[in-house]
């Protein structure tokens, strides 16, 4: 038996290894703390990383946009890293704020990889856990591509950035930022590289642990709705019909639970993220179309970093999109799975319970963007539609 359950907790800790390494590295992953000392390090280790980004990054990211303010192609190029430097710290406090919230949402996810499960059920929540395993290190490796890219660079006097004799005078920094003191003289030039390298790398820890958690939280809530719709697909192996019923009941309105735990937590980061990433892929795109057209500082490495980096920020929020669309789809196989269930042939009191699994399964569970915008695929083309509308608008512009 306690190998059983060493087993257990081993699939577990595999399922959420990933994402547990990059969010305890900025100490806001969700777990019970095993004394003071543990929570006061976690919550350390997160008001360290927060003041990383906010006043090495953001702060001085802004101070560069306001010396900068009337030339249009170093405003863009600030915007592109001060956005996602503005968005990884209001994600590192959202999910510091949630950490008790999450809690209950990880738990449950531990007690179902815990709890006795046919092997077949097993094989549906290793196959969801190994897609967001394989989501996971891909997100993680373009993220971490980037800003090597931008950190890397300028070692080799190379830059993917804008430079100009306002943003960069004299020796070249990976982000466009401005200080108090003079960060040309040695060492203070060297002191703020490696200050910008570690902002590079807890900005893209903030930014992909906290859309891998959702990923993580997502994925295996559909896993629980397949297995839920197994269980009422083959209901005649309980002994008991009503017993059967009750437990399916029981377990619908835990993941109802669990979900609204999720909605709360990224509704308003989702809406962010939305409009975040309707004015950083029209900046993108006005980059690349201002290099086509006019050679301004045509270099292939740039112009690839610019591709890449679009295509890597419509992933994101296809991915957002798709998972909610996959959301949407198991609540409709579960709604299914209860309409089609042979309750004409059963007695009316049966059936009568049955009505109650098929009217809640009717409503249908999908995350939202600020509880106005459902993340599906219609959406995200309805945006991308809008995206190229502009994008066309901008080349007529451009061109005329």
């Amino acid at each position: 038996m306690d190998i059983i359950e060493t087993n257990r907790n081993a699939d577990f800790e595999w399922a959420t290894r990933l994402n547990r390494l990059l969010l305890n590295i900025i100490g806001i992953w969700p777990n019970a703390h095993r004394n003071a000392y543990d929570k006061f390090f976690s919550n350390l280790r997160a008001a360290f990383t927060f003041i990383v980004i906010f006043f090495i990054g953001t702060i001085p990211a802004i101070h560069s946009l306001v010396r900068t303010w009337g030339d249009l192609m170093s405003m863009i190029d600030n915007l592109q890293i001060t956005l996602p430097l503005t968005m990884a710290a209001i994600k590192l406090i959202d999910i510091w704020w949630k950490k008790t919230d999450l809690l209950m949402a990880i738990n449950m996810i531990a007690e179902d990889w815990i709890k006795d499960k046919t092997s077949k059920e097993r094989c549906i929540m290793i196959k969801q856990a190994r897609n967001v395993r394989i989501i996971t290190i891909v997100c993680c490796f373009f993220m971490f591509l980037a800003s090597s890219l931008v950190v890397i660079l300028p070692c080799f006097g190379m830059t993917v950035r804008y430079i100009t004799n306002v943003t960069d005078p004299f020796k070249i920094l990976p982000l466009q930022t401005h200080y108090i003191y003079d960060k040309n003289q040695s060492p203070y030039f060297e002191i703020t590289f490696v200050a910008q390298f570690l902002v590079a790398l807890m900005c893209v820890t903030s930014y992909t642990g906290v859309d891998n958690l959702l990923g993580l939280l997502i994925f295996h809530l559909c896993g629980q709705m397949d297995i839920l719709k197994e269980k009422l697909i083959n209901i005649k192996q309980f002994k008991n019909y009503n017993d059967g019923v009750a437990l399916i009941v029981k377990e619908h309105i835990r993941l109802i639970k669990c979900f609204c735990i999720i909605e709360s937590t990224y509704t308003l980061l989702l809406l962010g993220q939305l409009i975040y990433f309707g004015i950083l892929f029209c900046l993108y795109g006005f980059l690349i179309l201002v290099i086509l057209t006019e050679g301004k500082h045509m270099s292939l490495m740039r112009f690839m970093y610019l591709v890449s980096v679009a295509i890597n920020i419509c992933g994101h929020m296809c991915l957002f999109c798709a998972v909610g669309e996959m959301l949407l789809s198991k609540c409709d196989d579960l709604y299914r799975a209860a309409y089609e269930h042979k309750w004409y042939k059963l007695d009316p009191k049966k059936a009568k319970i049955l009505v109650l699994i098929m009217i809640r399964a009717n409503k249908p569970l999908y995350i939202t963007a600020g509880k106005m915008f459902p993340m599906t695929m219609s959406m995200f083309c309805n945006v991308s539609d809008l995206i190229i509308i502009i994008f066309i608008i901008q080349s007529l512009l451009i061109f005329l």
